[in-house]
């Protein structure tokens, strides 16, 4: 959602003749980093159900469903455009494919699916009773499709990265890698919302549905905190992404802070539903085995929620450093700083109604408006751009047109962006590089 633009130039042929771009090449254009659109609207109808002020009056639960509703259009409109797109132009498929960056934005689909489902189970059928059982089941089938689509990007994405012909560097390398971790553990999130509301159906379905959430988070978790470990020590050899690559250094907050949301949700839910008389396990027959269970997996949200506040402060700073430094031009990119947000603020919320603490909620509810704002102020840029149609740019394209190599489009970008700076880029004040035992440059 965020980062495909440090990897790809600015061509001016695209952005000269954008008034005069056709509905066709509107339609060629449109690229699947526009999903990320629906992750950051369904975030904010999230954020308007818990929100721990008003939360059940009249007026609260209208505006979640009135994002609600204009995220279902949006992901309806958005996957008819993608449909029709690769109908029209079947080639771009492989092109798509093949671009070491955009291609992780496929896994924006699966993405934006959870957030919808997540709200038709806790807004329409918990809080206003519609659809009961069947309505619940339909939703549990779409789960499992999406599980499906999460696993498919996740192990696809990465296994096409480790055998790509050309490997990614470290200078090339973005916190984007961690779109495929996102799907897994905002899937899994969506598991541990319908297992308490399958509960009451029928406890076989949802303990597997619990026992798979478990299973998605856990291995997102890991990968997530691998995938960080490799971003921290790029941003510390080569520096702060230039240009709007800076928008990629709030993504750790997305699967580091939905992680948590979901290990607290598994706790509450198992808290519940154990003990367990089932066989002879000692485990599951304990009394004390649900509470156990809810306590550590409050402390790990709570450790996680630590985590994402750090990179949170780091993220504040980077993106203060590089304003200061130079002027970021408005993208489709930036949508990608609203999700990431719109979860820290959906985890600091979730621990301040288990906890009952004054300081999360407090803290919760203002950066849940701060999201809000955010996404006010991107929203009406974004329109006016889709008006001129200067939004409507497929980095992919960018790239198959230009004929180079990405390492070659990377540097084309930095001086891009070091040419409407009025102090020396970020990259340019880190000249040196680190070189590996082999004389290979990191």
């Amino acid at each position: 959602m965020i980062a495909f633009s440090a990897c790809s130039p600015e061509p001016q042929d695209f952005m000269a003749d954008s008034s005069n771009k056709t509905f066709r090449d509107v339609i060629r254009h449109f690229s699947p980093a526009w999903f990320t659109v629906n992750m950051s609207t369904g975030i904010l109808s999230i954020l308007f159900h818990d929100f721990p002020y008003g939360a059940e009056s009249k007026g609260m639960r209208i505006a979640t469903l009135a994002f609600f509703l204009l995220n279902l259009c949006l992901y309806i409109l958005f996957t008819v455009l993608s449909v029709v797109r690769f109908i029209m132009f079947p080639e771009l498929w492989g092109i798509l494919c093949r671009h070491p960056v955009e291609r992780l934005f496929i896994c924006a689909f699966p993405t934006g699916a959870i957030t919808l489902l997540a709200i038709a189970v806790s807004l329409i059928h918990e809080d206003y009773s519609l659809g009961d059982k069947p309505f619940l089941y339909v939703i549990w089938a779409f789960w499992w499709l999406d599980v499906a689509g999460s696993v498919l990007c996740f192990f696809g994405t990465l296994h096409g990265m480790m055998i790509a012909h050309k490997h990614p560097t470290m200078q090339t390398m973005t916190s984007a890698w961690l779109l495929p971790v996102i799907s897994l553990i905002v899937t899994s999130s969506g598991g541990a919302v319908l297992s308490s509301s399958l509960y009451r159906y029928s406890l076989n379905h949802a303990l597997v549905t619990a026992a798979f959430s478990i299973y998605l988070v856990s291995i997102g978790l890991s990968v997530n905190l691998m995938i960080l470990t490799v971003y921290l020590l790029r941003l510390i050899v080569r520096g702060l992404p230039s240009g709007t690559g800076i928008y990629s250094i709030f993504l750790p907050l997305g699967p580091t802070g939905r992680a948590g949301y979901t290990i607290l949700l598994l706790g509450q839910f198992f808290r519940a539903v154990l003990p367990l008389p089932y066989g002879s396990s000692e485990l599951l027959t304990a009394v004390t085995t649900g509470e156990s269970v809810s306590v550590m997996c409050t402390t790990l949200a709570l450790a996680l929620w630590s985590l994402e506040s750090m990179w949170l402060f780091f993220a504040i700073l980077g993106m203060y450093t590089v304003l200061r430094q130079t002027r970021v031009p408005f993208k489709l990119e930036i949508w990608g700083i609203i999700f990431p947000n719109g979860v820290y603020a959906n985890l600091t919320l979730s621990l301040a109604k288990t906890l009952d603490s004054p300081f999360f909620r407090v803290w919760g509810s203002i950066y849940a408006v701060a999201t809000l704002i955010m996404w006010c102020t991107v929203a009406t840029r974004t329109l006016a751009l889709v008006y001129t149609k200067q939004i409507f740019e497929a980095p992919s394209l960018v790239t198959a047109v230009e004929g180079k190599p990405e390492s070659e489009l990377v540097s084309e970008r930095m001086f891009m962006d070091a040419a409407t700076s009025t102090e020396p880029s970020q990259h340019f004040l880190r000249s040196e590089t680190l070189t590996l035992d082999d004389g290979e440059d990191f």
